[in-house]
């Protein structure tokens, strides 16, 4: 669990429980936490990934963003797309489609094969959309971050609010 607390948290933020983690706890720049914890997608009936060597990655009024070595992923499902988009703190993101036979996901997932020096640990490693996935955390379960831009991952220890949703454009 993330333990710090030396931000000021603003008065519409949640209080987070004992057992739970406010995203305006989180820093400024990211922070990257190792996460043991056992962690599937899928995609269908079809098994995409199968982990417990993630890192999450912790930024400010955002949920984690779960990245995940390659050899976690099934082979042959992943192939690249032309897409491309910057990050101030890690650089720049490659994107990838899922394809199963026939069915195409297009844009679900990224990675940074060249990050910044800060963010070296997750070099070639994945991160997903969890929205037209089945993600799930020790068996819970993940609900996506609103909005079509952010992948955070929220699951029941992750207090808010946080960016993504209409309302939030402002922070």
């Amino acid at each position: 669990m993330w333990t710090h607390r030396g931000r000021h948290r603003p008065a519409f933020a949640m209080t987070p429980a004992a057992e739970q983690e406010s995203v305006w706890d989180y820093p400024r720049p990211p922070a990257l936490l190792s996460d043991g914890r056992h962690v599937t997608i899928t995609w269908g009936d079809t098994l995409v990934l199968r982990s417990d060597r993630a890192v999450r990655v912790l930024e400010t009024a955002s949920p984690p963003t779960f990245y995940f070595p390659p050899e976690s992923l099934t082979p042959g499902l992943l192939h690249p797309e032309p897409a491309r988009s910057y990050c101030e703190w890690k650089g720049t993101a490659h994107y990838w489609q899922l394809r199963s036979g026939q069915r195409v996901l297009r844009r679900v997932a990224w990675c940074y094969p060249s990050p910044t020096p800060a963010f070296q640990a997750i070099a070639g490693w994945l991160a997903f959309y969890p929205h037209q996935l089945d993600c799930q955390v020790d068996g819970e379960r993940v609900v996506p971050q609103g909005g079509d831009y952010y992948g955070g991952w929220v699951t029941r220890e992750i207090v808010g609010p946080w960016k993504g949703s209409p309302d939030t454009g402002a922070w």
